[in-house]
C-alpha cells in the first residue's frame, strides 16, 4: 500500500521540514554526480527476516521517534537515516516507496513473535515509510539500531519502485564489532557489495542532544526495458 501524498497541511509535513532543516545544517545534501555512475554498486538483497511487522502501526510516517500524538519519545539515540534511491546510471528514482523496520531500544520488534514482547517500547513506532521525490531522496528519524542475540545492529529496508523488482536489504553500522560475526551480513560474499550496506553513523553536526546522522544510498538494477 502506497503512502498518502504529503502536503503542507498534513501531520507529516512538519516533521519532514524539521528533518530536512537538520540535515541541511549538517551538510548532508543529496548529491551523487552522474560522472560517478559507473562506480555505483548495486545494493545487495538480503533476507526480510521473520519480523516484518505482523500488524502495522496506525502511524506509518517517517518519524519513528514519536508515535501519533504521544508526548513521550522513544528510547534510544535519535538517528536521522537518509539517502537516495538511484539506478545503476546514477539517476534518481522518483515515487519509490521506502519502508524501514527495526527492533526497539530493547531489541524487540513490532511483531507478536519477537522475543521479549512484554518489554517492547510503546513509544517506538517500529516501522515507517517514505515516498521519494524527484531527487530520489528519502528520510527517516529513528533510533540507532541495537544488537540482539545473533545479530549485529541493523535496520531493515524494502524499496518498491514501478517497473522494478522489490529490493529488500539491511543497513549496518560501520565499526560495529558484531559485523564480523553476523551471519546475514557475512552471507554477502562480494566484499564491495558487503561494504555498501555498512555506513557511518556519525554525530549530527550542530546537535546538542547527541543525535546521529547516517546516509545509505540504495542502488536498484535497471528496468527490464532499459
Amino acid at each position: 500500500m502506497l503512502p498518502e501524498t504529503v502536503s503542507s497541511a498534513t501531520p507529516q509535513a512538519a516533521p519532514r521540514r524539521r528533518f530536512l532543516s537538520a540535515l541541511a545544517a549538517g551538510g548532508a545534501f543529496w548529491t551523487v554526480p552522474g560522472a560517478f555512475a559507473a562506480a555505483l554498486q548495486l545494493t545487495p538483497a538480503q533476507t526480510e527476516g521473520p519480523f516484518y511487522p505482523d500488524r502495522l502501526p496506525l502511524d506509518t510516517d517517517n518519524d519513528l521517534i514519536v508515535l501519533n500524538d504521544a508526548t513521550t519519545p522513544a528510547l534510544g539515540t535519535v538517528t536521522y537515516l537518509s539517502g537516495r534511491v538511484l539506478d545503476l546510471r546514477g539517476q534518481p528514482i522518483r515515487n519509490a516507496v521506502v519502508e524501514i523496520w527495526q527492533a526497539d531500544h530493547h531489541g524487540v520488534y513490532l511483531h507478536r513473535g519477537s522475543a521479549g514482547a512484554e518489554r517492547r517500547d510503546p513509544g517506538f513506532q517500529g516501522y515507517g515509510r517514505f515516498l521519494t521525490g524527484s531527487g530520489g531522496e528519502y528520510l527517516f528519524r529513528t533510533i540507532r539500531p541495537v544488537a540482539y542475540p545473533g545479530r549485529a545492529p541493523h535496520i531493515h529496508m524494502a524499496v518498491k519502485s514501478p517497473g522494478r523488482e522489490k529490493l529488500t536489504t539491511q543497513c549496518y553500522i560501520r565499526g560495529e564489532k558484531g559485523n564480523a560475526t553476523d551471519g546475514v551480513l557475512k552471507a554477502i560474499r562480494d566484499e564491495r557489495a558487503r561494504n555498501s550496506v555498512i555506513v557511518p553513523f556519525d554525530p549530527l553536526k550542530g546537535s546538542k542532544a547527541g543525535e546521529l546522522s547516517a546516509r545509505f544510498d540504495v542502488v536498484l538494477g535497471l528496468t527490464p526495458e532499459a
